[in-house]
């Protein structure tokens, strides 16, 4: 599990491979992962877009930069979480992924720090982290 606190608003990543989808004979490694989004503000806030960062072992960056999560811009009211789940694949067996969720609040726009996490194929030597 990986956690990150930035501007009193707490992001928690929980991650697996999934063996079922990927192919490594194809050079096609998935893993999936759970977001968890924590206000700890005194105010209501809403999540309004995403940059991801995703790296794979020859350093080869693909960036993802869109609107909401997983097609919604939830609004978190103070001490409210939202969990979502999605999923990534790479070309290589490690990788990194990190990024920055932008949120709106009364006084306005501000960016989170979502904190960067390993991609390790179960049973290869990680070759970034």
């Amino acid at each position: 599990m990986y956690t990150k606190t930035s501007n009193f608003m707490k992001v928690t990543v929980k991650l697996s491979y999934n063996s079922e989808l990927s192919s490594p004979l194809d050079h096609h490694y998935v893993w999936q992962y759970k977001v968890t989004i924590e206000n700890n503000r005194n105010e209501t806030v809403q999540l309004i877009s995403r940059h991801w960062q995703i790296i794979n072992s020859g350093g080869k960056l693909k960036e993802v930069i869109g609107e909401g999560v997983v097609g919604k811009q939830p609004i978190l009211h103070p001490g409210n979480k939202f969990e979502y789940t999605s999923a990534t694949d790479l070309d290589t067996p490690t990788g990194i992924m990190k990024g920055t969720y932008t949120i709106l609040s009364d006084v306005g726009e501000f960016n989170i720090i979502i904190p960067t996490f390993s991609l390790d194929k179960p049973g290869t030597n990680s070759i970034l982290n």
